[in-house]
């Protein structure tokens, strides 16, 4: 009987190569069943010819659009045997806990269930008939590797290009992240730029894609090119130093904020009318819009502050300080005395206080002056270098990228 399955997985496989794994484990089972009831070897004879000129029909579906227990009413198995198909199931998977996306398939041929496989996650659970017997089972969803590339020109903004040529957008974003400290893809793209990319792609045997790792990547534009290459836990530019700089190039992500308003001794304000100094930079943005730390530190002040209406003040390393005004609502855990990391939300753009419309008036402090963020001379000063004792790896990496 074995191999009359494996016969009939041969003939079929593209159409049920979802569900090779276990009609093989089946088989194993079914052959120890057989032994264990002296199946004849004139039974196994027909069995085996049987499976060799018959297809059984496969059924797709995703809990969200149909619930199992439908799908096998409709297949038009009785409510008994669906209850106890299902009540198989929850021996292996916690059905309580089933997602709208996970998918499943249902086998029924002649009016008798065969075979129930459902995905969740990186698991696949089973239920099959053997031999008039429902037996239930699990097992790891096979995942492939393939390294993969994307080269393109900007068309409007970096992150529309990037989907326009396929790339998914947990992809796009890792590679804005790569270059975050030094590129603010809001203000520093022009049509024409090029970027290339190339990660690992993980993903099962139906082509569902389940993670990609950018692993290295490139960026020509006003700045030059710029390169980043993952190497141990982080990026380095093709020099060897770290793409992580000691503050980010902006406090609020790239496709999310333009500059309404620039550092300045006599800017206009918008509301007073008179000129007096605007010792920051407003990031104008949609209400909600989460705001970064720019660095690590520790909050220094967290509450309404006059004008600035809901106000976040950060301490950081080396006599610097940031402040965050006009905010709507506060990050989780963001209150004075807490600890905060380069990139952790401390709040969420508003228009509290003295405000024309939802925007982030960013500012810093150097050894407590005001200085222009967007002029600071040794913003993009790498946290590290790659390790001496590395680097020739390091260089070895390079070529193969």
């Amino acid at each position: 009987m074995k191999n009359a399955i494996l016969h009939f997985l041969n003939q079929n496989y593209r159409r049920y190569h979802d569900v090779l794994f276990y009609v093989l484990t089946l088989a194993v089972i079914a052959v120890s069943t057989a032994f264990a009831l002296h199946v004849t070897r004139h039974k196994n004879e027909l069995e085996r010819e049987n499976l060799r000129t018959r297809e059984i029909p496969v059924m797709e579906y995703t809990v969200g659009r149909k619930p199992v227990y439908v799908a096998l009413q409709e297949a038009g198995l009785s409510n008994q045997t669906v209850a106890q198909i299902v009540s198989k199931l929850s021996t292996v998977a916690d059905t309580r806990k089933l997602q709208k996306n996970d998918v499943y398939s249902v086998s029924v041929e002649g009016g008798q269930f065969v075979l129930l496989v459902l995905t969740q996650g990186f698991k696949r659970y089973y239920v099959a008939n053997v031999e008039g017997a429902l037996v239930a089972g699990v097992s790891d969803v096979e995942i492939k590797t393939r390294i993969k590339t994307a080269a393109g020109k900007i068309k409007g903004s970096l992150f529309n290009s990037m989907l326009g040529e396929g790339l998914q957008v947990p992809l796009i974003l890792d590679f804005t992240d790569a270059f975050s400290w030094t590129i603010d893809f809001n203000t520093d793209t022009r049509n024409g730029d090029e970027y290339t990319a190339l990660w690992e792609e993980n993903y099962t045997a139906s082509g569902e894609i389940t993670s990609q790792d950018l692993l290295a990547a490139s960026y020509k534009g006003i700045y030059g090119t710029t390169y980043a290459f993952y190497f141990e836990d982080d990026f380095y530019d093709e020099t060897g130093k770290m793409s992580k700089k000691r503050f980010l190039k902006s406090p609020i992500s790239f496709r999310n904020y333009r500059i309404s308003s620039r550092f300045s001794y006599g800017r206009l304000h918008p509301i007073l009318k008179i000129r007096r100094p605007h010792l920051g930079i407003d990031y104008a943005a949609p209400t909600g819009t989460p705001v970064q730390a720019v660095a690590d530190g520790t909050v220094k002040f967290a509450g309404k502050k006059g004008g600035f209406g809901n106000f976040v003040e950060v301490k950081h390393a080396n006599g610097y300080t940031t402040m965050y005004g006009h905010l709507k609502s506060y990050g989780k855990g963001v209150k004075a005395g807490a600890k905060v990391k380069q990139g952790q939300t401390v709040g969420y753009v508003g228009s509290t206080g003295l405000s024309t419309g939802p925007h982030l008036d960013f500012r810093i402090k150097e050894k407590n002056k005001f200085v222009d963020f967007l002029k600071m001379k040794n913003r993009n000063s790498a946290v590290r270098d790659v390790p001496k004792d590395k680097r020739e790896e390091f260089e070895e990496l390079k070529v193969l990228y």
